[in-house]
């Protein structure tokens, strides 16, 4: 109930009026059943803008850490994620991206739509970066298809840095479903796991008309050489981090 509340009377319709979000596609969107929603991540606004143009409602995972916040302000942001439906997810531990992804198929046997973001972390300046193959993994070990989701401009409504929020138009763009079906049984494989995740990224590349970069950005933004073990983290990121 919280959801459509936001995304039609107290939050939606003040998108709409200061940013003027234009959708493209949005007919790739099924209108029933589960579906990987993987999209490039180019600001904190790229989960409320996708589900503004969307006519279903789309999950994301939660850093556990907006749930425990102690104080007013904790659970301020606890009632307002979990009133949208998000799903924490604890990405300490060896076991992080495996409890993410047994969270995302669970939430996927229920027919949802599930929203991830491959490149693992905003883009630090609005290039596309390398996709880590955990949006590959879930979709091979479920079958169900990837709906790639460019956005055009939200780093330019909230940049890096302090929060704002500008006046910017914004595009959501749907593209056609991705069946990997082609792939069945090869959940697993590495090679195959590395060739659909960068089949979904040039997919978001060509839809975004972004500038791809072949390397991870939660390397650049650490000083990690990618490719380290230090940078072998499979799952997706899911709300910005």
């Amino acid at each position: 109930m919280f959801y459509w509340l936001l995304k039609f009377v107290l939050v939606g319709p003040l998108m709409h009026l200061i940013n003027r979000p234009k959708v493209e596609g949005v007919e790739n969107i099924p209108p029933k059943g589960a579906a990987i929603l993987a999209g490039n991540h180019l600001s904190f606004t790229d989960w409320l803008f996708t589900p503004l143009m969307s006519p279903r409602r789309i999950t994301y995972l939660a850093k556990a850490e907006y749930f425990t916040t102690p104080g007013l302000k904790g659970r301020l942001q606890k009632f307002f994620f979990s009133g949208t439906g998000q799903y924490p997810i604890d990405r300490s531990g060896a076991d992080a991206a495996e409890s993410a992804l047994n969270t995302a198929r669970k939430l996927l046997g229920e027919g949802r739509l599930v929203g991830l973001y491959p490149e693992g972390t905003r883009s630090p300046d609005g290039r596309l970066y390398k996709g880590k193959t955990g949006v590959a993994r879930l979709a091979l070990e479920t079958g169900v298809p990837v709906i790639p989701v460019a956005l055009i401009g939200t780093d330019e409504v909230c940049p890096p840095g302090p929060f704002r929020w500008r006046p910017r138009k914004v595009t959501v763009k749907f593209g056609e479903p991705i069946d990997f079906s082609r792939y069945e049984g090869m959940g697993g494989n590495r090679f195959v796991e590395r060739a659909v995740t960068d089949e979904i990224m040039y997919e978001l590349m060509r839809m975004g008309d972004q500038e791809y970069v072949d390397v991870y950005a939660a390397s650049l933004k650490k000083g990690v050489p990618s490719g380290s073990r230090a940078d072998a983290d499979r799952v997706p990121e899911t709300l910005a981090s």
